[in-house]
């Protein structure tokens, strides 16, 4: 049997550019090597390929450093005609094939992929006509074949096998980023925008976008429009400025469509507005400012960890495997045929052309149906059911992490929208024991999807027994029926507390929900915890401008990070910024491994290197803190490089919540109130809610804290942990 094993893998960039593309070609390049497969960068996507030449270069350890920072692909991407024509696709099979290239890496949409899948296909019938023709010589006996890994590059995430596409989270970062600013002039002069965003024939970004900016309205292809839909818009906002709402932002996908199927323009919806509503309505369209600028911390992850799988999945199957694509399923990796990849893809844009839009709503999933439901609630002017459950508390517990506030703006409009009456605590347990409550209505909460911090106050206060009967008389002062708290561990053990006495307090025995937000995220039962991915952001964006200013001396910069006992903001931010090393609390740090990485920065600037970054979580090792270790590489380094530390301290959880954290916030929340609206069992009023993959599921407080590493305040097994290999590798 022809061995399966990859000698040379080429690795390509096609279709639209996505953020975080760089990041990929970079993983890919550097596991290949560090494999020891000969690596090709192949120009300007399949058109380099049928060029040939110098469009396809070896690459180097050092071809791909910087460029995770880096906006679309310095690689390149075209559009190419002659490799729709089998012609071209032999040209391009030779210049390969010439190379020794037998494996291909394609980063790209489903066009690029399917591309990519035909030329696998075709790729032993194109050799031996090129062999009959003289352009090559076949090996006697030989059966060539081409082994292909797709990777889903396309801001639009419309890509069927991956939660998530390269690029998706960045688009989405600067759509989020443009409505918030158009927020501000909005209000100020009481004026209607009309926003139009890209995502072809996916409403994903104008989706999400909305949702996570606050949006008032979104207009996207899957959604079947009424004939006389512009009534149902223009009343929504006659009502919500009746309720004191005096701006308002309407969120357009490019695919939008009239309810007879042809497009709906940005410009019509402007018309409308302006001759219903009487008022200044103007029309931004975003643009490729989009697809633009730095990818998120996000994209750099999901690129990484896609690009390294990709050379782990040649090594393994080779051309043994049908063409396949990774991509990110309940943050894992997994494959998925190119033919299904494509097939199901492309089936949404036909159920739209065809009329069926229950069809495409489904086909996009869960996730895309739930936000879909979630974003019509918030929209509304005012609640559409009386106050018939009673009294339901709201608490935003210990440190503030960027998204409280999104989260408290769901949770308070889809419970006022199930019934209840909604109270909030201010400053969180310290100001719940001092009977500092405070009801909120559907319009308090408007605008805050968008607000770093906690409106309503995250004060640190570490619930004791003692408190109880105290807690127990405010509760029933007040009458709260359901208590959601919104924070980290203090929040969660705070419930473990109440759970262990409830027996003692008759009005301690209502259901309680902890919703994770802490941007340490080193909290049990979810994967991700609110503010994680804000906090990761402003770290890598700090990170960016210190490689700038460091590149220009050699020097090593020690950057001290929050994160506690757990090590995931260091660990993600030396993946997403290329760091030398990462010093985390799970592992400690000993003086023997400092003296191995002054000798490899040494050998790093002996060869020519300008600039090492490092990463230290702020409690790595008690011994060895920031200043100790800058000292001791000042000393092992001498005049061969200077050592400058930087601790970000707490701008990592200040500023605009990121649009993972707001989506994430509204989740949860909505999903918080649906769990209370189901009931709890007698025996488990106390629990939590988080993210497990792509599923929100909540568990007894009990046993979550059970899978507490208590003493370190974090979970004992800590998924990120998989990444520090990959990290290093890199």
């Amino acid at each position: 049997m022809q061995s399966s094993k990859v000698k040379a893998i080429g690795v390509l960039t096609s279709g639209g550019d996505a953020p975080g593309m760089n990041a990929a070609v970079r993983a890919v390049v550097r596991m290949g090597l560090k494999q020891g497969l000969e690596v090709y960068g192949i120009q300007n996507g399949w058109q380099g390929a049928v060029t040939g030449g110098d469009r396809i270069t070896k690459m180097q350890w050092w071809s791909v450093g910087g460029v995770l920072q880096r906006g679309g692909t310095f690689l390149g991407t075209a559009r190419c005609q002659e490799f729709r024509e089998r012609e071209g696709r032999r040209q391009a099979a030779v210049h390969l094939y010439q190379l020794g290239i037998d494996a291909l890496v394609v980063i790209g949409g489903d066009g690029s992929l399917t591309g990519a899948r035909l030329l696998a296909e075709e790729w032993p019938e194109l050799l031996a006509e090129a062999a009959a023709q003289g352009q090559i010589t076949l090996v006697a006996g030989e059966t060539p074949r081409l082994a292909i890994v797709g990777l889903p590059g396309s801001i639009d995430n419309d890509t069927f096998g991956s939660d998530m596409s390269i690029g998706a989270d960045t688009a989405l970062h600067r759509i989020v980023t443009a409505a918030d600013q158009l927020v501000s002039t909005a209000s100020a002069h009481q004026r209607t925008f009309v926003m139009e965003v890209m995502g072809r024939n996916c409403g994903y970004l104008a989706l999400a976008g909305a949702l996570a900016s606050g949006a008032h309205w979104v207009l996207i292809p899957e959604q079947e429009l009424e004939p006389r839909w512009h009534q149902d818009l223009v009343s929504s906002l006659k009502q919500a400025r009746a309720a004191g709402r005096e701006h308002a932002i309407i969120m357009i996908a490019e695919g939008a469509r009239h309810p007879d199927g042809l497009p709906l323009e940005a410009s019509t919806v402007q018309e409308l507005l302006a001759k219903r509503l009487g008022t200044d309505t103007r029309v931004t369209v975003l643009g490729h400012v989009q697809r633009g600028g730095a990818p998120s911390a996000f994209d750099r992850v999901l690129s990484t960890r896609l690009g390294a799988a990709a050379v782990a999945d040649l090594m393994q199957h080779g051309a043994d495997m049908a063409p396949r694509m990774l991509g990110i399923i309940n943050n894992q990796v997994a494959s998925t045929p190119l033919h299904e990849m494509v097939e199901k893809s492309q089936a949404v844009a036909e159920r739209v052309e065809a009329g069926d839009y229950e069809g495409a709503v489904a086909l996009r999933g869960h996730s895309f149906q739930e936000q879909l439901r979630l974003l019509k609630l918030l929209t509304q002017a005012a609640p559409a059911v009386e106050a018939t459950r009673g009294n339901l508390l709201l608490l935003t517990a210990g440190h503030d992490a960027p998204g409280m506030n999104a989260c408290l703006r769901v949770v308070t409009r889809v419970a006022l929208n199930s019934g209840y009456q909604v109270w909030s605590a201010t400053y969180g347990c310290e100001g719940l024991l001092a009977g500092e409550l405070r009801p909120l209505g559907w319009m308090d909460v408007t605008g805050w999807s968008s607000r770093g911090g906690s409106e309503i106050g995250a004060g640190w206060y570490e619930l004791r027994a003692e408190d109880l009967p105290q807690l127990a008389a405010v509760l029933a002062a007040h009458a709260i029926g359901a208590v959601v708290a919104i924070g980290g561990v203090d929040a969660y053990s705070a419930l473990d507390l109440i759970a262990a006495h409830q027996a003692e307090y008759p009005a301690l025995q209502v259901p309680m929900l902890a919703i994770p937000a802490s941007i340490n995220n080193n909290l049990p039962g979810t994967d991700f915890a609110i503010g994680a991915d804000s906090a990761l952001n402003n770290i890598v964006s700090a990170l960016d401008k210190i490689k700038d200013t460091a590149g220009a001396n050699r020097r090593a910069f020690i950057v001290e990070v929050m994160g506690w006992h757990s090590g995931y903001l260091a660990l993600m931010a030396g993946l997403a910024s290329g760091a030398e090393q990462i010093y985390l609390p799970e592992e400690g740090i000993s003086l023997q491994g400092l003296m191995a990485d002054v000798q490899a920065l040494r050998q790093g600037f002996e060869r020519g290197k300008r600039l090492s970054l490092l990463i230290l979580n702020e409690i790595a090792s008690r011994t060895y803190d920031l200043d100790t270790i800058r000292r001791i590489m000042e000393e092992e380094g001498g005049d061969l490089f200077d050592v400058r530390t930087v601790i970000l301290g707490h701008l990592q959880r200040g500023g605009a919540p990121s649009p993972f954290d707001r989506i994430l916030a509204a989740r949860l929340g909505a999903a918080a109130i649906d769990h209370l609206n189901r009931g709890f069992a007698p025996d488990s009023l106390y629990r939590c809610i988080g993210l497990q993959g792509k599923r929100i599921a909540s568990m007894d407080i009990r046993e979550a804290m059970a899978q507490m590493d208590c003493p370190h305040e974090r979970p004992r097994q800590e998924w990120f942990m998989t990444l520090r290999d990959l990290a290093r590798s890199l």
